[in-house]
């Protein structure tokens, strides 16, 4: 096996320049196709960590410009199956320039638990200090914050500032980019307005979602301000559907640049091997099985395949680590990243590749006679 080895490596770097434009093409096409594959992986895997949440967010079926009484807490608290009510004004936020803008909101301390799941430090102190805020890890790794800092932001759905000291970070929010604060110090900087932008509401139990988002809207019905409540999973699809399209597109053009490398691929192996047809009558003639040639030719587009899709694999992993720092603008695709499943699924194209688009020309070589392909070499 190793002087088989040897002698696959040692073929390849007879033509190091056509070894190495080979595998760069191949590593191209399948950055490609592992980047475009990544974006509906990514979204069907965020909608399925949700399908089991017990949290409904009702907001106002004019849209989040149009808030909610915050009297509305109480009246949700009594329909049955509801154990805890939050509500949440979007308070928007500058950090300094205008470009250091990042989702900034506020909610109740007391009701803070309500996002537990999101691996949020410094509870037991944002429930006692006024001007406590969390910061998503996204924020601080952008700003490079640090816990017991203080901060000022300026506003931007609201006209006043607001300074706040860092007690603790969110771990696993929704986004990697945004900071929740307190609303009582949020009302005190209002002037008091009594308002909700959205309610999050937790229940009992999962199966039990869909009835408590038809009550919420039955007890609102016919009042001034109507609401159009949903599971949290609804709430990141209806986010998400907007790059339905997009998605759906770019599963196409991964697949067409894996058809088109795969072409070239099998041109570049045919080209190859028709320029080895004299060395492959010599290997014959001194011996060497039909099957032993076929599985070096095709060994030797498998490694080159293989290279390939693990660099492509690699940089397209690589630049989404440098977006997940940089890029906190993207909204619920800033956490993009490139799955395992994807990662195995690029690998075993290539592998495809190799082996498809070397196997023909190959096993037509090495099944030749040996007269007949020496008569064909001039």
């Amino acid at each position: 096996m190793t002087k088989y080895l040897t002698l696959i490596f040692k073929n390849l770097l007879r033509t190091k320049r056509r070894t190495i434009l080979t595998i760069l093409s191949i590593a191209v096409s399948l950055f490609i196709f592992s980047v475009l594959v990544s974006l509906p992986t990514f979204a069907n895997q965020m909608l399925a960590d949700t399908t089991s949440s017990v949290r409904i967010l009702c907001r106002t079926k004019m849209g989040l410009g149009y808030p909610l009484p915050v009297a509305y807490k109480s009246k949700i608290a009594t329909i049955p199956h509801v154990v805890a009510v939050a509500p949440l004004v979007i308070y928007g936020g500058i950090y300094h320039e205008v470009s250091d803008q990042f989702p900034s909101v506020a909610t109740e301390a007391k009701e803070i638990d309500m996002w537990s799941d999101w691996g949020l430090t410094g509870v037991d102190e944002f429930k006692k200090i006024k001007t406590a805020c969390l910061v998503a890890q996204g924020t601080m790794r952008r700003f490079n914050l640090h816990v017991g800092q203080q901060i000022q932001l300026r506003g931007t759905v609201y006209p006043f500032n607001v300074t706040l000291t860092i007690v603790g970070t969110i771990d696993k929010g929704p986004v990697p980019s945004f900071l929740i604060f307190r609303l009582d110090y949020f009302e005190e900087a209002a002037g008091n307005p009594g308002i909700a932008h959205e309610f999050w509401v937790r229940v009992d139990d999962s199966r039990v979602v869909p009835e408590v988002c038809a009550a919420l809207d039955n007890q609102f019905a016919n009042s001034a301000a109507e609401t159009r409540s949903a599971s949290e999973a609804a709430a990141l699809g209806s986010i998400l559907g907007r790059y339905r399209i997009f998605m759906k597109l770019a599963e196409f053009v991964g697949l067409v640049a894996v058809v088109a490398i795969g072409l070239v691929a099998a041109n570049t192996a045919a080209m190859s091997i028709r320029e080895r047809r004299s060395e492959i009558a010599v290997m014959r003639s001194i011996g060497f099985p039909s099957g032993v040639i076929l599985s070096l030719l095709v060994g030797e587009s498998l490694i080159v395949a293989l290279l390939g899709g693990a660099i492509g694999c690699g940089v397209a992993f690589g630049l989404f680590k440098v977006f997940a720092f940089n890029a906190d603008a993207l909204g619920p695709f800033v956490s993009l990243h490139v799955p395992p499943f994807v990662l195995a699924e690029t690998l075993g194209v290539a592998a495809l590749i190799g082996l498809f688009s070397a196997y023909v020309p190959a096993r037509a070589a090495a099944k030749r006679s040996i007269v007949e392909t020496l008569r064909l070499v001039d």
